[in-house]
């Protein structure tokens, strides 16, 4: 099977690793772009959601409206050609090409939909705080930008500490979100999550795990993660994943809240393909 199934502008690419994009596309140049990433069991999951999401990211960066109807084209002709009905689906949209500078083209948008092998993630995980930070009054706050080299950078931090996730703080020092996840805590028996304004994105697992397995939102000083009785990451690929391992101290993993909120994830899930 094809390690990877692509379509880009309205066709099929056949060699996914031959010239698809311009070398003056604006998101290979200065990473101006969006991006949805979906699990595909059989069917993408929460497609809607995800594609209002690239809707508002777009718009958020200034890239302007997104062709939805083309987007959904793109996703059902790639998946076609397929062969498996397990997958991980990546939406990109970026301002397509343009000046070598940040000045934008007038070429019009590049869309790209590819999909891949899913590979399983491990039950539990351990996660490592970063010493930089979030802005969440940043110009990308909350927006699923392609810009992710300070997630690259903090993910390697993490992983060269046993890690495979990193979490970060922002300016005023609460907890924000991890490279690719929300992050779940509980304290004194409440499942709490970091609210939007802290600039963590608006994660389609997070809000689906806040309307089917409760949970509330409050801002969390960094510090408050030494008092944690259990942590849970979520995102569209992991679910629900417990955290066992924070900077060097363990965790209870999965505590039952966590547990419950994964059994109650998964079976909603199975029952809403689109929620």
């Amino acid at each position: 099977m094809s390690t990877i199934q692509m379509w880009v502008n309205g066709r099929l690419v056949d060699d996914p690793h031959a010239a698809a994009l311009a070398p003056t596309d604006h998101g290979l140049t200065v990473g101006d772009g969006v991006f949805e990433t979906l699990k595909v069991t059989g069917v993408p999951f929460a497609l809607t959601r995800h594609l209002a999401r690239l809707s508002r990211s777009a718009s958020g960066l200034g890239l302007g409206e997104v062709d939805l109807d083309f987007v959904r084209r793109g996703v059902a002709e790639v998946l076609a050609a397929w062969p498996s009905p397990l997958g991980r689906l990546r939406i990109t949209v970026t301002g397509g090409p343009g000046p070598l500078g940040s000045e934008r083209g007038s070429a019009g948008l590049t869309v790209v939909v590819a999909v891949t092998s899913l590979a399983a993630w491990i039950s539990s995980t351990a996660v490592t705080t970063v010493p930089w930070v979030r802005n969440e009054r940043g110009a990308l706050a909350g927006l699923k930008s392609t810009s992710y080299a300070e997630n690259v950078v903090a993910l390697a931090y993490a992983q060269a500490r046993g890690s495979s996730e990193a979490l970060f703080a922002n300016t005023v020092g609460d907890v924000c979100e991890g490279t690719g996840s929300n992050v779940f805590v509980v304290l004194g028996g409440r499942l709490l999550t970091p609210p939007l304004t802290s600039g963590c994105l608006a994660g389609v697992t997070r809000e689906l795990v806040l309307e089917w397995a409760g949970g509330e939102e409050a801002d969390l000083p960094l510090g408050s993660l030494e008092a944690a009785e259990e942590i849970f990451l979520t995102s569209t690929t992991r679910d629900v994943q417990a955290v066992h391992t924070l900077d060097g101290r363990p965790l209870v993993s999965p505590g039952p809240i966590t547990a419950k909120a994964l059994e109650t994830f998964t079976r909603m899930a199975a029952e809403h393909v689109d929620p």
